[in-house]
């Protein structure tokens, strides 16, 4: 059983919203989903900046963000875990669920 199965954060709002400014706490390696880069290859590494472009679910159970790591040209969904805040949006007056 996963570490996570338990978790079901859509009961709550996103941790991040569009245009936030994150940091990846983690590598992220593809595992056959990004296309353009070998399997195993490094697509995000700890510390890469990046901003909230998306935000979708997985299993009915979690938020996947979509981040935009500008430097790498690597578009990369990650969960709330896996980012830190950097900066909130200025231009968002409010939270959007």
């Amino acid at each position: 059983m996963s570490r996570d199965s338990a978790t079901v954060e859509l009961g709550a709002e996103p941790e991040f919203n569009y245009g936030d400014k994150v940091r990846s706490r983690k590598h992220v390696k593809n595992d056959g989903t990004f296309t353009g880069a070998d399997i195993g290859e490094v697509i995000v590494t700890k510390g890469d900046i990046g901003f909230i472009i998306s935000i979708g679910t997985y299993l009915q159970q979690f938020y996947i963000y979509g981040v935009d790591f500008y430097e790498r040209g690597h578009l990369v969904g990650m969960k709330g875990r896996e980012l830190d805040l950097i900066e909130s949006n200025p231009v968002q007056e409010e939270r959007i669920p």
